[in-house]
């Protein structure tokens, strides 16, 4: 069995993209509460790139695999 492996752009984006708009407007991704990521998923991700990167970040926190970031964010 074979499994995928993660896309680093992604894991890249996820700590130099900031919150483009709302309570945590200019804050990296990444440093996003697990509390504001669990509201986005009761209400709904936005659509396109901003989605698609809180919906993998709520996985990332939630199954706490936040480590895979730490090397990514000391850079």
């Amino acid at each position: 069995m074979e499994f995928a492996q993660p896309d680093r752009e992604i894991f890249k984006q996820l700590v130099t993209m900031k919150m483009p708009f709302g309570k945590y407007k200019d804050v990296p991704l990444c440093d996003l509460p697990i509390s504001y990521l669990e509201w986005f998923q009761r209400k709904g991700f936005p659509q396109g790139k901003l989605g698609m990167l809180l919906a993998t970040l709520y996985e990332i926190k939630l199954n706490g695999l936040t480590g895979l970031l730490t090397p990514l964010k000391e850079k």
